[in-house]
């Protein structure tokens, strides 16, 4: 389904645009719960990049749900976009990066891997990420680079995607750029938006310091427990009781 309004004119000119948007993480060290839907000033996570992407004129958007599909896919309805379930989310990020590829398929110039952690990332970074793309030197991937941190989100080219699905199930992106270092070229800048993002709850404190900014969880999402169907397991409850107090709403 196309979903996005192009924007920025010359920009996306006879160039077309895809993204993937990770979303079904299980938030092991989150508390066990869902960082797509962590609110900044109110708005969940999830939200905030669609609309992002919807800004820097994507034409067409998949957003990949796993753990917390039913708390997720609510939030994504109101948008343009497809969704997409991973049925097996344990089996690791790789897997939903594969499903979210396969599904936009072979249509597009370019693709966004994006993450759902990354709260900054906004319409104006994905449209420099995108010049960037188009004024690389070399290769068919590009990368943010921030003071020699790598960033996210990355950019492949049609050709990469095409390559990445042609090698079959056990192809995906990382596992690419492993071994084809000599097809990324590297975006250079000082934009730290590229290089932040919150995996602990550690990471949420340091990100209201260095920010100024407090994350909140979602108000009505439980912790995900593997182990609930066994009598008495309940491993997930004190980080997460420890994340919902601490960064507890106020009426």
């Amino acid at each position: 389904m196309g979903c996005m309004l192009k924007q920025g004119g010359g920009l996306y000119a006879r160039m077309r645009v895809g993204a993937v948007l990770l979303a079904a993480g299980q938030g092991s060290r989150m508390g066990n719960q869902p960082k797509a839907l962590l609110q900044l000033q109110g708005v969940p996570l999830i939200n905030r990049h669609m609309i992002a992407l919807s800004g820097a004129g994507v034409d067409e958007v998949v957003v990949v749900t796993g753990f917390y599909h039913e708390q997720i896919e609510p939030q994504v309805q109101a948008f343009p976009v497809q969704v997409i379930r991973n049925n097996n989310p344990g089996a690791g990020q790789a897997s939903s990066v594969r499903l979210g590829i396969e599904t936009l398929g072979e249509r597009f110039d370019a693709v966004i891997m994006m993450l759902c952690d990354q709260p900054l990332v906004n319409a104006a970074d994905i449209t420099a990420l995108i010049a960037a793309f188009k004024k690389r030197p070399y290769g068919e991937i590009v990368m943010p680079e921030v003071n020699g941190q790598r960033g996210n989100p990355i950019v492949l080219s049609g050709k990469a995607i095409s390559d990445i699905l042609a090698q079959g199930q056990n192809m995906y992106c990382r596992k690419y750029m492993d071994a084809h270092p000599e097809l990324i070229s590297h975006y250079k800048t000082d934009n730290e938006h590229f290089t932040t993002d919150v995996d602990t709850l550690q990471d949420l404190e340091l990100f209201e310091q260095r920010w100024g900014f407090k994350l909140q969880p979602a108000v009505d999402t439980e912790p995900y427990n593997s182990n609930a169907d066994k009598p008495g397991s309940d491993e997930t409850q004190p980080a997460y009781l420890a994340l919902r107090k601490r960064f507890a709403v106020t009426q």
